[in-house]
């Protein structure tokens, strides 16, 4: 074990490789809200965090898990699609609370081209939520409306983007 006056224990959150301090800093300077995106095997959560000296405020949220509750998602809740919903969902309640823009903050996850965090991401702008982005990052329709694993998944995602929407076209 090292010791001595010059040897600096890290914090607790670095040595689990729970939090990356450098990323989060540069993300905390931006001085808008964090669109943090963190996902399970069974569940995609977006919420809109703000910093706060006594802790991070979170100022909207939505768990995928919602999608079956309330709208009749009847496929998994961590497949893209899915993640789309969510990222939507989230992005609504953001708005109507008065965030117009945000920064993305995956976490340690590894940006993926087309991933399920940037579908997330898609959802969001979709919502009309700014957030700043490379294009390429995003994925394709298809996949956003989950073509390549039902081709029943595509009617209903309009549907619940509709009810999201409270039944109206923007």
């Amino acid at each position: 074990m090292k010791t001595g006056p010059r040897y600096h224990v890290k914090p607790r959150r670095h040595r689990e490789r729970k939090t990356d301090y450098h990323s989060r800093l540069k993300l905390l300077r931006s001085k808008k809200p964090r669109i943090v995106v963190r996902k399970s095997l069974r569940a995609i959560r977006v919420q809109f965090v703000d910093y706060n000296s006594q802790g991070d405020k979170i100022l909207a949220s939505a768990l995928s898990n919602e999608l079956a509750k309330e709208y009749g998602w009847k496929y998994s809740m961590s497949n893209t699609p899915a993640a789309y919903l969510t990222g939507f969902l989230a992005g609504k309640r953001a708005k109507e609370k008065g965030i117009k823009e945000g920064v993305l903050d995956i976490g340690l996850y590894n940006p993926t081209v087309g991933g399920i965090l940037f579908a997330s991401l898609k959802g969001v702008l979709d919502a009309g939520v700014e957030c700043p982005h490379d294009a390429q990052m995003l994925p394709k329709e298809e996949r956003i409306y989950g073509i390549h694993l039902n081709k029943d998944i595509k009617p209903l995602i309009g549907d619940i983007k509709s009810k999201m929407k409270g039944g109206k076209e923007e």
